[in-house]
């Protein structure tokens, strides 16, 4: 699953949520300074706010598709499992990972991140959890548990436990690598408003569908749709997104 995001990776960066501004500020100014090292920089979401926050960031990538269209929009970017990737001599101030430290084994992701950190620099992982109205997501639960029998997905049960987990993980992690000071969470709630087109753009990004051949694609976003069509055509919802960061001692 972790390899399936560059199959779309037009869609994935056009449909896919940014981060809040209060998270991005958080991160520049616990940052002793602006080079930046983004983990699992993807299509380059994060990065390019940070680069509009006046940083100046080096993605790292292990799928090619997606570092090919993030070079595109300004971001330089290596490909390689972050655990593999070499940074020579390099040194940054902040390392950051939006979206991606789950594919990161936690305990060597975070002894990397310290050795490439300058000292105080800052570690910091994030994840949006996000919870669509009822309707829409009991059509989506019916639909993929009849195009994907004996794999249920139930948004409602993904909101209920988060991203605690993965938090819980990562600052484990962090402790267990050794090298920075206790690691502390963070949460940013906002909302945003989608449109049915916009929605159906960003649900083929998501884990559970992008493996997922086009017709049995197709019957879950013909139900999701309808669902949203009885709403208004539209709905709102609220996101909130989590962090885990930590100081290089």
């Amino acid at each position: 699953m972790g390899e399936s995001f560059g199959v779309d990776a037009e869609r994935y960066d056009r449909a896919r949520p940014s981060y809040p501004a209060p998270l991005i500020e958080a991160i520049v100014e616990a940052s002793p300074g602006t080079d930046l090292l983004d983990v699992g920089c993807g299509t380059g979401i994060a990065a390019r706010q940070l680069q509009a926050a006046g940083c100046t960031v080096l993605g790292v990538e292990p799928d090619e598709r997606m570092a090919r269209f993030a070079r595109r929009t300004g971001i330089e970017v290596e490909v390689a499992k972050f655990e593999d990737w070499e940074p020579g001599d390099r040194r940054f101030d902040a390392v950051v990972a939006g979206q991606a430290w789950h594919w990161v084994d936690p305990v060597a992701g975070a002894a990397k991140a310290a050795r490439v950190l300058r000292p105080h620099g800052t570690l910091s992982a994030f994840w949006h959890v996000f919870l669509p109205p009822d309707e829409i997501g009991a059509a989506f639960a019916k639909a993929y548990e009849r195009v994907n029998p004996g794999h249920p997905f139930d948004f409602s049960q993904v909101a209920k436990v988060g991203y605690q987990p993965m938090l819980d993980r990562a600052a484990e992690g962090i402790r267990a690598a050794g090298g920075f000071g206790e690691p502390s969470q963070a949460r940013y709630t906002w909302d945003r408003y989608y449109t049915r087109a916009e929605w159906l753009d960003q649900l083929p990004t998501t884990g559970a569908l992008t493996q997922l051949p086009p017709d049995r694609l197709a019957v879950v976003l013909d139900e999701v749709g309808a669902a949203i069509d009885e709403l208004g055509g539209g709905f709102s919802m609220r996101f909130t997104t989590v962090s885990v960061t930590a100081a290089r001692a």
